[in-house]
């Protein structure tokens, strides 16, 4: 594992060039980004690759709705469920400078999480980020997207069934997930959007990321959603952005640009530790527990090219290719929106993605990139040879 920087800085300082060299074809990868963006399937899409370190490839493909005009670099679109990796990394720096622990329970803070049988006073904050609340998987989702009040929904989860101990089982939340929100309020005395804003943000020179319908939409560019039903023919239709998950900021509520990903990614790969020190990504970073329910969809759709998957804090970790190169990502979507993060902390090496349609196809890039990264036969991962791309736009 990669959390010892001074002795990694002094490996690299003695790499030969070579060592460093890049190995990412990034006219290969332009020129399968633009046929992957010509598919009816997809609106718009930004890509941006981090190699050794720096961002090499930043670029917007398509358009920000039919009609409108191309999405660039800078466009803004919602970052969905890397949200809860955000989320994380506010926690693990105010666990940085002693104003809450891991440890603490929920029930120490003011949240209007309540749990089965009282469970708020065993939950600690690392069973929140890390979804092991024993109760079923997106909980009230549902609810939320009905308009019902997240905190009158988080109050209510207390009458579910358990179906495991607290911490012994991985469940995935968004409602429940957002209670960190809450306590980040409370420690900071702040609204959760700005604290995020002061801690990360800014620090990361971040300038179009927001928490909130209002910044996407006050974006001087930004990514309209579209989505369809899997069955339905033709192009995706246009969507209303809605409140729904803005309403849930920890778990969903981010917006930004490719860049301000790339950004962002670069922090979490420990190259920025005035923000994001090598404790704080320790602590997020490390595996607890094993998402059987992932792993199953991975092995089934992937062929195994990712293994054994885990879930830390805010972030998925798993075993790349046949070598088992350790990797960390997430990926996200809220209606018309879909959003990846994949890297090597021990390369300073990924690739983060963006787009506002609800399609399949782009996550492909993730793997496309890293078997370049890592010199592996190139895959139709992206799935666009197998038939011609739709009309263009």
């Amino acid at each position: 594992m990669r959390f010892l920087r001074p002795a990694l800085l002094c490996l690299l300082a003695a790499a030969t060039p070579a060592a460093l060299a890049q190995t990412i074809d990034y006219d290969r990868l332009d020129q399968r980004l633009t046929r992957l963006s010509a598919h009816e399937d997809i609106v718009g899409l930004s890509v941006a690759v981090i190699e050794n370190g720096e961002i090499r490839f930043a670029k917007g493909y398509g358009v920000t709705e039919f009609g409108g005009p191309p999405v660039t670099d800078e466009t803004v679109f919602r970052w969905a469920s890397l949200s809860k990796g955000v989320a994380a990394s506010q926690v693990a720096i105010l666990a940085g400078e002693a104003r809450l622990n891991l440890s603490d329970t929920v029930s120490k803070f003011k949240t209007s999480l309540r749990l089965p049988g009282g469970g708020e006073t065993q939950a600690t904050l690392e069973d929140v980020l890390s979804h092991r609340l024993g109760i079923v998987s997106n909980a009230y989702d549902t609810s939320l997207e009905d308009g019902r009040d997240p905190t009158v929904i988080r109050n209510s989860l207390r009458g579910l069934k358990s179906i495991c101990a607290i911490g012994e089982c991985h469940t995935y939340q968004n409602v429940a997930f957002d209670a960190v929100a809450e306590v980040v309020e409370q420690v900071t005395n702040s609204k959760y959007a700005d604290a995020v804003d002061a801690s990360l943000f800014k620090p990361l020179g971040m300038v179009t990321a927001s928490i909130d319908r209002a910044g996407l939409e006050a974006s001087q560019s930004w990514a309209r959603p579209h989505a369809k039903r899997a069955r339905d023919a033709g192009p995706p239709k246009a969507k209303i952005v809605n409140d729904d998950y803005y309403r849930v900021p920890a778990a969903g509520g981010v917006n930004g640009s490719i860049r301000d990903l790339a950004l962002y990614a670069r922090a979490q790969m420990g190259l920025v530790p005035d923000v994001l020190s090598e404790t704080a990504l320790e602590m997020m970073q490390t595996p607890r527990i094993y998402t059987r329910r992932e792993q199953s969809g991975l092995s089934r759709r992937y062929r195994g090219h990712m293994r054994d998957a885990r879930y830390a804090l805010g972030w998925r970790v798993y075993k790349y290719g046949d070598a088992g190169t350790r990797v960390i990502g997430h990926r996200g979507a809220v209606e018309g929106y879909r959003s990846l993060i994949l890297f090597d902390p021990e390369r300073d090496t990924g690739v983060v993605a963006l787009w506002n349609s609800s399609s399949r196809l782009p996550v492909g890039i993730g793997f496309e990139v890293m078997d370049m990264a890592y010199n592996l036969p190139a895959q139709d991962w992206m799935e666009i040879d197998a038939e011609s791309a739709g009309g263009a736009k």
